[in-house]
């Protein structure tokens, strides 16, 4: 029975077990991204205002409450290579909620409340990871993706082109149905608006068309994680 003397028990776990816990998760989904090529890597622990940031790191104001990880532009952007990413997170908890418990068996450590609160919601963690699940906010859970990954191998992605008109002698930056988004005469300023859609709509490629090339400026895959 939860009583008095459990407060502050909870408090610690709260406030510092579990963002612990989130952290390592998280460190999981960017070491494979990293592994696959990603670029501007962001880790993001806790939300509301901005306490500091440090590289890739950004620390906010509720540090115990939500953790997310984002990038772009995979290298090895593959089916097998997105399971992994999605996958890193629950494999870096299990990995460490199982170091844990070796060093207490091995006496490296002495059990104590700190060690069964980190296994405990390490398992806790993983459990609701891996439920295939969507979120109220649209996103899912890695398990709902992952199953996904596996169940489609080819998953949909949209497709946007930065592309030149001949005619009108204007960038046109294009949506996933070759229509027309809007126009530019400058490039950078056509390149700049081709990011922002394809990044507001990950899963998502871009592509540069001129004379008929297609070439790939980027690739958005579906985050935050």
């Amino acid at each position: 029975m939860f009583g008095i003397q459990d407060i502050p028990k909870f408090f610690l776990a709260f406030f510092l077990v579990l963002p612990v816990i989130s952290l390592l998760h998280e460190s999981g989904h960017v070491f494979f991204a990293w592994l696959m090529g990603g670029k501007n890597i962001k880790v993001t622990v806790g939300s509301g205002k901005v306490l500091f940031t440090a590289g890739m790191l950004e620390v906010r104001k509720y540090y115990f409450w939500y953790g997310l990880c984002s990038f772009d532009n995979l290298k090895r952007n593959r089916r097998f290579s997105n399971i992994l990413i999605f996958s890193g997170g629950v494999l870096f908890n299990a990995l460490s909620a199982l170091a844990v418990m070796v060093m207490v068996e091995e006496d490296v450590i002495k059990a104590g409340m700190l060690t069964y609160q980190f296994t405990y919601f390490s398992m806790y963690y993983i459990f609701f990871a891996l439920l295939p699940m969507p979120y109220p906010d649209g996103t899912y859970s890695d398990g709902k993706i992952i199953l996904d990954l596996i169940r489609k191998p080819q998953v949909a992605e949209n497709t946007y082109r930065l592309h030149w008109d001949e005619k009108t002698q204007q960038w046109q930056v294009l949506d996933h149905n070759r229509k027309p988004v809007e126009s530019f005469e400058n490039e950078e300023e056509a390149l700049e608006k081709a990011h922002e859609v394809a990044q507001s709509n990950r899963p998502s490629r871009l592509l540069r068309v001129r004379s008929g090339e297609e070439t790939e400026i980027c690739n958005y895959p579906r985050v935050p994680l």
